[in-house]
């Protein structure tokens, strides 16, 4: 999987709305709400970078509330749990 994060500057009176309705768009895993110089983070993740351009430029995008958005395309995944698991392999 390629993982994006995407940074979403929202309208502030829709913020609830256009966090659930990003929330549901198939490719989205996870929407916050943050503080700072964005109000939403989504993090998407698809099989191919072709697909970015339907789950974020065709449908995020396009979302009530959303203005602006910065995307940032991981290169690399580091997670705590991804190395827990790999030296839990074996050991049940």
């Amino acid at each position: 999987m390629i993982s994006a994060i995407v940074l979403i500057k929202a309208d502030v009176a829709h913020i609830p709305e256009a966090a659930q309705a990003i929330a549901e768009i198939d490719g989205i895993t996870e929407v916050y709400s943050v503080t700072g110089n964005v109000d939403l983070i989504a993090v998407a993740r698809v099989s191919k970078h072709e697909d970015f351009a339907d789950v974020i430029a065709d449908r995020l995008n396009k979302v009530e509330g959303v203005q602006e958005t910065e995307t940032h395309i991981a290169f690399r995944t580091y997670s705590s749990q991804d190395l827990e698991a790999a030296f839990s392999i074996g050991l049940e």
